[in-house]
């Protein structure tokens, strides 16, 4: 598992040790940022469920000026911060130990411009934080949010301002792009 592009470019990352924590896969890591590869430069990352940190880290790393990464498991935070120093991107991201509610709920830094959640697959976890994002309206005007699953999971095309844009399949793991929808006056469409 290592950075494929930017300013940490080669560096290997570390991995939790066990079976609690499910890598992204190469190219379904690849699929996600050809994706981004234009939304990046300049923005603000949230990464949940980020296990070792590598889609957070990848995002620092091609340019997102800042990453909060969020993760429920003690194991998973300390690799976290090891990846983070090892990449010399420690200074660009705060690591949470937090589950997705409560640091949803808390977050009130500037707005989002990209969510990655990559959690764990056929559980409902997607359609559950879709609603909280919109609940506590975390995201900016246009921003995106990527998820990783199960293609068994189902994503709704459209829920509240959020518009799928873009599926990809790999195998058996889907990438759903989703964008915060807004008019020419900066309101969310469904109020439009």
């Amino acid at each position: 598992m290592k950075v494929t592009t930017g300013t940490a470019r080669g560096f290997k990352l570390e991995s939790v040790p066990g079976m609690d924590v499910r890598p992204t896969a190469d190219k379904v890591k690849q699929a996600i940022f050809n994706m981004l590869q234009f939304e990046l430069e300049g923005r603000r990352v949230i990464d949940l469920f980020a296990g070792t940190g590598q889609l957070g880290i990848e995002a620092l790393s091609r340019g997102a000026t800042y990453a909060d990464l969020v993760d429920n498991l003690p194991a998973s935070v300390a690799i976290i911060r090891k990846n983070l120093k090892k990449t010399k991107l420690s200074e660009k991201a705060t690591v949470h130990l937090s589950d997705y509610k409560s640091f949803l709920k808390g977050y009130s830094k500037q707005k989002c411009h990209i969510l990655l959640l990559d959690p764990p697959y056929r559980a409902g976890y997607i359609a559950r934080i879709l609603k909280f994002v919109q609940t506590f309206d975390i995201m900016a005007p246009n921003g995106i949010i990527i998820c990783e699953s199960d293609t068994a999971d189902v994503i709704p095309s459209e829920i509240g301002c959020l518009v799928q844009e873009k599926r990809k399949v790999h195998g058996s793991t889907a990438i759903t792009m989703l964008r915060r929808v807004v008019d020419k006056q900066g309101e969310d469409r469904t109020h439009a």
